[in-house]
C-alpha cells in the first residue's frame, strides 16, 4: 500500500478529482448519510490533469488493498485511471468496456470492480431538461462541444435510444481541439455499429465553435462537455458567439466560473435561451455512484430523489 494515502479510520467514499475540496459534495455527502443511514464519510484525492500513471495506480491500490476503504466516484481522470490501472481492477461493466473509462470504483466482496456511469447519468440528465418526443417534434440538433468521456457517454446513451426506436437529434455535432479525440470517438461509434447521424469537427480554436453554432437548427441544444469553465478558465466559445434562437444552452459544469453560461445568459431575452447548469447531472452522477458503493437502491425520479435533491441544495447553500 502506498503511504501518499492514510489507511481509513471508519467506511469511507472517495471523490478523485482536481479541486475536491470546492466541490458541493462535502458539504452533500454528510446530508445524504443521514438521509440514507450510511455510517461512512467522504474524503478528497486530489491530482492534476493527466497525472503520471503510477499516482493513478497508488490510488487504485490503495482503495482496492484498505478494508474501510469502500469506492470512489472519479471525475476529470477517468479516462487516464482507467488507462493506467485497469489490470487492477476484477471486474468492469460493459460501458467502461466500450468507453474505456471508469467514474465508479466499489467492491464486492474481496474484488475491486469499475462502471462508467456517465451513460446512464447523462441520459437521465437529458431526459429531465428535453421531454421526450423533443426530437421529433422540434427537428433539433445537437452540438457537443468536447470530444471527452462525458460527451462520448451521452452519444452511448443516444445511441441506445435510436436502437430502442426513440427519438434522437436530427443531426449531432462533436467539436473537439484535437484530432485524436474525435477518432477515437468515431473509432467507438464504428465499433458501436452505431447509425446516429454524427459529423466529427475539429476546432483548434473557439472561433471554429462558433461557426457550428451558426449553423445550428433553432431549437437544438449546445452543451458545453469540454470542462472549460471547472477545471480550467474560460468557455469554448468566443464572445460573438451566437446561440440559435429557442434553444437549450447546458453545461455539464456546476461550478467555477461557468463563462458558457454568462455568453448563454446575455442572450436569454434577445435569443429565447434556456440555461441549464450542471447541477442535476451532479446529483444523477453522486447517487448512481453511492448507489453502487454502498450497494442500496436509490430511485432516479419520484419524490425520494426529489428529497435528495433538495437535501442536497440545502447542504450546498449551508455557510455558502
Amino acid at each position: 500500500m502506498t503511504g501518499r494515502h492514510a489507511p481509513a479510520n471508519r467506511p469511507t467514499m472517495y471523490f478523485v478529482g482536481v479541486t475536491t475540496t470546492k466541490s458541493s459534495i462535502m458539504k452533500v455527502f454528510p446530508a445524504w448519510a443521514r438521509e440514507l443511514n450510511l455510517d461512512a464519510v467522504i474524503e478528497g484525492i486530489d491530482l492534476p490533469l493527466d497525472d503520471a500513471p503510477e499516482h493513478y495506480r497508488e490510488v487504485v491500490s490503495f482503495i482496492k488493498e484498505d478494508p474501510q476503504s469502500l469506492g470512489a466516484l472519479v471525475t476529470t481522470h477517468k479516462l487516464n485511471l482507467f488507462k493506467a490501472a485497469r489490470d487492477l481492477f476484477d471486474g468492469v461493466g460493459e460501458e467502461t468496456r466500450l468507453l474505456d473509462e471508469v467514474s465508479s470504483i466499489s467492491k464486492r466482496g474481496e474484488q475491486l470492480w469499475g462502471h462508467a456511469m456517465d451513460p446512464v447519468t447523462s441520459g437521465l440528465s437529458l431526459e429531465a431538461v428535453v421531454p421526450d418526443g423533443y426530437w421529433s417534434a422540434t427537428g433539433a440538433e445537437l452540438l457537443l462541444l468536447g470530444a471527452g468521456g462525458s460527451s462520448l457517454a451521452l452519444t452511448l446513451y443516444l445511441h441506445n435510444r435510436a436502437r430502442a426506436g426513440r427519438d434522437v437529434p436530427s443531426r449531432i455535432v462533436v467539436t473537439n481541439r484535437r484530432e485524436a479525440r474525435l477518432r477515437e470517438m468515431r473509432a467507438v461509434h464504428e465499433r458501436l455499429g452505431s447509425t446516429l447521424p454524427i459529423e466529427y469537427r475539429l476546432a483548434p480554436e473557439p472561433e471554429r465553435n462558433d461557426e457550428q453554432l451558426r449553423s445550428l437548427a433553432p431549437e437544438s441544444v449546445v452543451v458545453n462537455a469540454t470542462g472549460l469553465g471547472k477545471d480550467r478558465p474560460g468557455s469554448p466559445l468566443t464572445g460573438a458567439a451566437v446561440f440559435p434562437r429557442d434553444c437549450l444552452a447546458w453545461d455539464f459544469n456546476y461550478r467555477g466560473d461557468l463563462v458558457f453560461l454568462d455568453q448563454a445568459r446575455a442572450q436569454q431575452q434577445s435569443r429565447n435561451v434556456r440555461v441549464v447548469d450542471g447541477w442535476l447531472y451532479f446529483i444523477h452522477g453522486w447517487t448512481r455512484v453511492i448507489a453502487e458503493v454502498f450497494h442500496i437502491d436509490i430511485p432516479t425520479h419520484g419524490p425520494a430523489f426529489e428529497r435528495l435533491s433538495r437535501v442536497a441544495r440545502d447542504a450546498s447553500q449551508e455557510n455558502a
